[in-house]
């Protein structure tokens, strides 16, 4: 993308509730050569197809030696189309830094788009739990987690219908 796309594309999605955010990202490794292409997958091949991700661009450190492992960092400049692409990526790829570039002023929410942003919070946060249950708990502890989960699960569809009875917009981070 040329420049002044650029420009345009970054101008046209801030108008419309998106975000320009700087990422940190830091890596680790005992082998110096495995972490600029590691970081560049993270970066090429996750972030960057990411749902509501438009555009990455950054750059990655050379490695360095720390005591007994090699360590690089990488600044990450990436436009979301919204809140929710933001926290996605957030809670997946765990940067040690962000700083919101764009919007500077105050950053205007509506009301259903946060209710998505929390359902889908809450069923991240409900998936990771599960995982980790998961490899933690065995037999009958097992068991009775996940038949409360499919309860929470159901509690949840049930939450989200509106008063026609017809599901809601469900969005998806």
């Amino acid at each position: 993308m040329a420049k002044s796309e650029v420009s345009e594309v970054t101008a046209r999605t801030l108008a419309s509730g998106g975000l320009l955010v700087k990422l940190y990202f830091d890596m680790q490794s005992e082998k110096a050569e495995e972490l600029q292409p590691l970081m560049a997958d993270l970066i090429n091949e996750r972030l960057l197809k990411s749902p509501g991700v438009i555009y990455a661009a950054g750059s990655i450190d050379d490695p360095m030696k720390l005591e007994d492992v090699y360590s690089t960092n990488a600044i990450v400049t990436v436009l979301f189309n919204d809140l929710g692409a933001l926290i996605h990526v957030v809670f997946n790829f765990s940067p040690v830094g962000i700083e919101v570039l764009k919007p500077e002023g105050d950053y205007v929410i509506k009301a259903g788009h946060l209710n998505s942003i929390l359902v889908s919070l809450s069923q991240i946060s409900s998936e990771y739990s599960k995982y980790i249950l998961t490899k933690v708990l065995k037999g009958e502890e097992l068991e009775k987690i996940n038949k409360e989960l499919k309860l929470r699960e159901e509690m949840g569809r049930r939450a989200l219908k509106d008063s026609s009875g017809k599901p809601s917009e469900e969005k998806s981070l």
